[in-house]
């Protein structure tokens, strides 16, 4: 049992899901025949910000679009950090729409938005871990937007390459418990990738596939609470006994999309 862990405040941005809808098919999850409840989809949502105000965090939103359904999946939109915005280009042109609502928002927020040149969907393969970026590769973003990011941060990237198609994004393999470790499902990533991570992350809190199929690791870490698809329950259980606190929140009707705790969940760091 580790000591008790010790929670940081944080600044999210999201989007109220008054569209959300599984229209087309651009990852595994999403099948269009399945239909998506919409009041449940928006109760779940709420949840998940009251969860968010209960431990002392704030939350921005963006006003959702019409015509835009996966526009409730806020963590594609950029990468924050020091208060410098790296947005989106996205992959799938059903999604491309989405990047000019947030950077408007951005901007009316007084941030100037780095455009990418390069297909980059955002913290979706872009994990600030405190010291350097964690990037995803292999289904969505470019190593062609890693080099962008790092020469726009000016902090290392340091790629990762994703195998299996149900993880198609970084934030469903992996997620950063704190500033010095993670959590994540190894058969995600490549051979050398896993290597990588093992001598990064030698402590790491690993997830089985039961774990990372429940949407265990699109979850979001304040440092010491961890909130968490209910139904990940050996993972909350390994990262109880680390200190960490697991919060449970079902947003069970956006992995229909594909998507969960994280996807919904921007932070923008000062």
């Amino acid at each position: 049992m580790t000591g008790a862990r010790t929670p940081r405040s944080r600044r999210f941005l999201v989007c109220e899901p008054r569209h959300f809808a599984v229209r087309y098919a651009i990852n595994p999850w999403m099948r269009p025949d399945t239909p998506v409840d919409v009041d449940l989809a928006r109760e779940q949502w709420q949840s998940l910000i009251r969860a968010y105000r209960a431990h002392g965090h704030t939350v921005d939103s963006v006003e959702p679009a019409p015509g835009l359904p996966d526009m409730v999946f806020a963590a594609n939109s950029a990468v924050v950090v020091g208060g410098r915005v790296f947005g989106s280009l996205f992959h799938a042109p059903e999604r491309r729409g989405e990047s000019a609502h947030y950077d408007t928002w951005f901007q009316a927020a007084g941030y100037e938005v780095h455009r990418p040149r390069s297909v980059c969907e955002g913290e979706g393969d872009l994990v600030w871990t405190g010291r350097y970026v964690l990037a995803g590769t292999g289904f969505r973003t470019t190593r062609e937007a890693h080099r962008e990011a790092q020469e726009f941060f000016g902090h290392p990237v340091i790629s990762l390459t994703l195998v299996d198609p149900h993880f198609y994004h970084l934030d469903t393999a992996l997620f950063v418990l704190d500033d010095d470790n993670v959590s994540y499902y190894p058969e995600a990533f490549s051979p050398g990738s896993r290597a990588v991570l093992a001598r990064l992350y030698p402590d790491a809190v690993l997830a089985t596939r039961d774990d990372a199929f429940a949407f265990g690791l699109n979850s979001v870490s304040d440092g010491r609470h961890v909130f968490i698809a209910p139904r990940a329950e050996a993972l909350a259980a390994r990262l109880e006994e680390r200190g960490y606190v697991p919060v449970p929140v079902d947003l069970s009707e956006f992995q229909k999309a594909g998507g969960g705790i994280k996807c919904c969940t921007q932070e923008i760091r000062s």
